[in-house]
């Protein structure tokens, strides 16, 4: 596997990092931003990223703005799109040929599709939730998910069943009201993929990979 850093420009003249893991004749690529409350380099992040190199499929992880200036307060949507719509088109630059899928966790994956869904790509062939956030914790919602109305892409929601973000009743129906979306149940695991001792990112992974072998 080759680790390369690079350097993204954003349309507004930002400079975000971001870090592809690479393996000889990948399969695919998946751009992964990252979620909230930790960066690029969080270990789930580099893990994740990891595992799908042993998979064959290659990665690509940035830094929103907020995370790249190390400001906690995570950007507000519009500057988050402008840093999910340059890691995209760098992703498509460096591996033009290779099927191409995006998204991310919690927050991460919420603004690809924000984006995604104002911005439809010919060249994304779908988008991976890792945890969607759903509702703030506390307050059952579904008004987060109104903006998937609009997206035709393939969509694969790996959700835990203790996730405080996404009560399961809601983000089944959720993705059941969604033509092109397909839920992976994670039984015991919270927001962060935590289930008592058991690494769960095999599965995970395991799990982004038979979806993606479906819809390359």
């Amino acid at each position: 596997m080759e680790v390369i850093n690079h350097s993204i420009t954003t349309a507004s003249g930002d400079t975000i990092s971001a870090e592809t893991y690479v393996i000889k004749n990948p399969s695919a690529m998946l751009v992964l931003a990252h979620g909230a409350g930790a960066g690029m380099n969080h270990v789930f992040m580099k893990s994740v990223s990891q595992e799908l190199a042993n998979l064959n499929i290659a990665t690509l992880r940035y830094n929103f703005l907020y995370m790249e200036q190390k400001k906690k307060r995570p950007d507000f949507p519009a500057v988050a799109h402008l840093a999910v719509a340059a890691a995209l088109t760098k992703a498509h630059e460096l591996y033009p040929k290779l099927p191409l899928f995006v998204g991310g966790k919690s927050f991460g994956g919420r603004m690809t599709s924000q984006y995604l869904s104002k911005h439809p790509s010919d060249f994304v062939k779908g988008i991976v939730f890792v945890g969607f956030p759903l509702h703030p914790a506390g307050k059952p919602s579904v008004e987060r998910a109104d903006h998937l109305k609009n997206i035709e892409t393939p969509m694969l929601f790996l959700q835990g069943t203790r996730d405080s973000l996404a009560e399961w009743s809601l983000i089944n129906s959720v993705t059941e009201s969604l033509p092109t979306a397909t839920l992976k149940k994670i039984d015991g695991a919270d927001h962060s993929f935590k289930a008592g001792k058991q690494n769960l990112i095999p599965l995970l992974t395991l799990s982004i990979k038979e979806w993606i072998e479906v819809h390359s």
